[in-house]
């Protein structure tokens, strides 16, 4: 198995306007053969002290993939080639992990 975190750094005050785009690419993605998770997160006030200040203009991707050719496999699917013209103006960065269990 897969874990991806996709850290994406939006332009100032457009979450909202990201999120609506993003949801509507998400059953598509839980669709695609070997998706076993997908979805966004935002921070959420904790009162944790070891969390960092909350970051407004960014959400988190967390992802469950079967293996690495199913994440190729999406990243190469046509919905995501329109999903990204779509939120293109959006996104000022992303920042991307792709783990395993240890």
């Amino acid at each position: 198995m897969i874990h991806v975190i996709a850290t994406v750094q939006l332009a100032a005050g457009r979450r909202a306007d990201f999120l609506k785009e993003f949801h509507a690419v998400v059953p598509l993605v839980k669709a695609e053969a070997g998706c076993l998770d997908y979805g966004p997160a935002v921070d959420v006030a904790s009162g944790i002290p070891l969390q960092g200040p909350l970051r407004g203009d960014v959400v988190v991707v967390v992802e469950r993939w079967r293996d690495l050719d199913a994440l190729r496999a999406h990243l190469a699917a046509p919905h995501m080639q329109t999903y990204r013209a779509k939120v293109k103006d959006l996104v000022q960065g992303t920042q991307l992990q792709v783990l395993e269990p240890a």
